[in-house]
């Protein structure tokens, strides 16, 4: 029998937040310089969840103390920890290491300032409404699927909840307000989601401006009829 919901949050919810900050790197970062992965969940959770820095480096210490024998792995009720590039006999070492800095932190008050995100779990933990945004409607497969990227837009604000759409516009200003070059923009669009280029002749941060303006304006008018089709005139 696996865990329930409740019990899996009450020994690992914190845990597995840690972990997914690794996913898609090496754990083995942190052993030559600074551990970006690491930084990058102190750095957003000491801006949002002050309180679950503690916790998370409980919870990590326990598990390192506790691996899971037999019987726990045959039920289920374990956490199976993810590949994150280390033998399964170096584990336990490096969760120790992880709980230390974790505690380490909470102790010193050593609080990472703000910066934008410099990880693929970072960039969707702070912004990820406009993740979702981009991931379902921006894919490399929109082009089959709508006309413009006028059109995806409007899907979206008609098929989403208002507050879920809000809330989209909100995360794309605060991503305008990092002043990103051009270059970071597209970067920052690309972790996000997007596969295809912003409309011509927009330049990502032009086009991420005004996806905030237009999403807005869409709930404004209660998204009022769908867009025309943009392209050459017929002639």
């Amino acid at each position: 029998m696996s865990m329930k919901p409740l019990d899996f949050d009450r020994r690992y919810g914190e845990l597995d937040q840690v972990i997914r900050a690794y996913l898609g790197r090496s754990a083995e970062d942190g052993e030559s310089g600074e551990d970006e992965a690491l930084e990058a969940y102190l750095r957003h959770t000491w801006h949002t969840r002050p309180w679950a820095v503690a916790i998370a480096g409980q919870q990590v210490r326990e598990y390192a103390r506790n691996p899971p024998g037999r019987l726990r792995r045959r039920l289920g009720e374990f956490y199976p920890v993810p590949d994150v590039g280390l033998p399964d006999a170096e584990i336990q070492g490096w969760l120790v290491r992880v709980a230390d800095r974790l505690e380490r932190s909470v102790a010193d008050g050593a609080v990472p300032p703000p910066s934008p995100p410099r990880t693929h779990w970072e960039w969707h933990a702070r912004f990820p409404e406009l993740a979702q945004l981009l991931c379902g409607w921006f894919s490399q497969d929109m082009p089959d699927e709508f006309p413009d990227h006028d059109s995806a837009l409007y899907d979206y604000a008609t098929t989403t909840d208002p507050q879920l759409v809000a809330r989209a516009a909100g995360e794309a200003r605060e991503l305008g307000a990092l002043f990103l070059d051009e270059s970071e923009c597209a970067l920052a669009l690309a972790e996000l989601g997007m596969e295809v280029e912003p409309p011509a002749p927009l330049s990502p941060s032009a086009w991420a401006a005004l996806l905030a303006d237009r999403l807005l304006s869409l709930r404004a008018a209660d998204c009022g009829p769908p867009p025309e089709p943009s392209g050459p005139p017929e002639g």
